[in-house]
């Protein structure tokens, strides 16, 4: 007994150590310095400056691109120089923190990919030093993966999605939950926009540090009962020869069943598809096949439809108008003030306001207007006087949202996108100043 047991260990032991020695071979290694020419000249997303590098396959390529100057992203994009298709990215690794030119990408004997800056200054890693890595490759479906000897996954791409999920990969409940918007085309931080896995539903919110928690704009509809999601994969799956079905598919631990929600069914083989939060707070799907439009690109779902007969068009993106804006189908075409409705323009902002103090403030009422915030969250009961006393003591509170049929309140933390309805139950009061009185001498 004791000699199987000391048997046992030496064979565990063994094993361990033979993990641990694996080294990735010479002709796997590599060190990519970021300087020279610019690889990439076809049609690229986000107008950047491109270069890519291994590992690459038909479809994928890692790059360096910028799009602002010195400001370098390492990312994955999607297409083919060859069909002269836009270049698309669909995985990144140092989103808010970009690196130089002379920056460096190393992948060692040690299996660690490993992202510096020009100073030595580490940026990002893949933590796979001394795992048993021994090759690192991109596989058919976009997934970047560190493989052992035994073809194991030690590090993958699909567990750290940014903005975008490939088909076949998830958000999860023990991993990464939500996919983050980027600020917008040309700066590649945080935006304010996110698409969260929670417990039970699929949510997106937007993020301001006027509010307490993000706001929801928008929750997908699973018509089952849930009890825990435990992950929301972005699946493709060939309804016939010639369509094919794109879905969101959860799996819950409270059912044997999987539940899903529909996106859409394109008319060619979707399986090199993307969904995305994008930066303008929609979510949409781009499929890519030589099949698909001219530029090899169709986008198959959106969220948000000015055609949308449930009143989900893009006036329920609160950032749809900017800073400030009233919205009918799409379209902002008015700038609420105390002197009425003027036509919309980028310049279009909330009234400031100089004080808390309700003698230096009114507010101007806009009949038939609702708030992108209004329809996933549920406000409170109250009067319409109620609802306006709240607001003016709270001064924080730039204006309220009221429906008179179901007397729900709402306070207008955020302003943002108003939506036009022709429903004249539905109001909103805005604060504006008073007028300052000169002084008759």
């Amino acid at each position: 007994m004791k000699f199987s047991i000391t048997l046992s260990l030496c064979f565990t032991l063994s094993i361990f150590l033979i993990g641990a020695q694996a080294k990735v071979p010479v002709d796997e290694q590599f060190l990519v310095v970021n300087e020279g020419g610019y690889t990439d000249y076809s049609p690229i997303e986000y107008n950047p400056d491109v270069r890519g590098f291994q590992p690459f396959n038909d479809n994928f390529r890692l790059c360096f691109y910028n799009t602002t100057p010195n400001a370098y992203t390492l990312a994955l994009r999607i297409g083919n120089r060859a069909q002269e298709s836009t270049l698309r990215w669909v995985w990144e690794a140092n989103r808010g923190s970009p690196v130089k030119e002379n920056a460096t990408l190393t992948f060692g004997e040690d299996g660690n990919l490993v992202l510096a800056d020009a100073d030595g200054r580490l940026v990002w890693q893949t933590n796979t030093a001394n795992k048993g890595a021994v090759g690192i490759k991109i596989l058919e479906n976009g997934n970047m993966v560190i493989y052992d000897a035994n073809g194991k996954f030690i590090w993958q791409s699909f567990d750290s999605p940014t903005d975008t999920l490939l088909v076949g990969q998830s958000l999860r409940r023990n991993g990464r939950n939500k996919l983050v918007s980027r600020l917008s085309r040309s700066v590649n931080t945080n935006g304010p926009y996110s698409l969260v896995m929670e417990d039970k539903k699929l949510v997106l919110y937007y993020t301001t540090s006027k509010t307490p928690k993000p706001i929801v704009y928008y929750d997908y509809e699973f018509f089952s009962k849930i009890t825990q999601l435990q992950s929301m994969t972005f699946q493709a799956v060939e309804d016939s020869d010639t369509t094919w079905g794109l879905h969101m598919e959860g799996v819950d631990s409270g059912s044997q069943f999987n539940v899903s929600t529909f996106l859409s069914r394109p008319k060619h083989n979707a399986t090199l598809s993307f969904i995305r939060l994008e930066s303008d707070g929609n979510v949409r799907v781009w499929s890519y096949s030589t099949l698909a439009t001219a530029t090899a690109w169709d986008v198959t779902y959106t969220a948000f439809t000015n055609d949308d007969t449930d009143g989900n068009d893009e006036c329920r993106i609160p950032e749809h108008c900017l800073n400030f804006g009233l919205c009918k189908k799409g379209q902002c075409n008015a700038c609420p003030t105390d002197k009425g409705l003027l036509g919309w323009d980028e310049t279009c902002k909330t009234p400031s306001l100089t004080s808390c103090d309700p003698k230096t403030f009114h507010y101007f009422k806009i009949e038939g207007a609702d708030s992108f915030m209004t329809k996933y969250n549920g406000g409170s009961s109250a009067t319409e006087k109620a609802c306006g006393d709240k607001c003016t003591s709270d001064c924080k509170c730039l204006g309220f949202f009221y429906n008179r049929k179901s007397s729900r309140c709402w306070m207008g933390y955020e302003l943002k996108t108003m939506i036009r309805t022709a429903d004249a139950s539905l109001v909103a009061y805005v604060k504006a100043p008073n007028a300052i009185k000169k002084s008759v001498l």
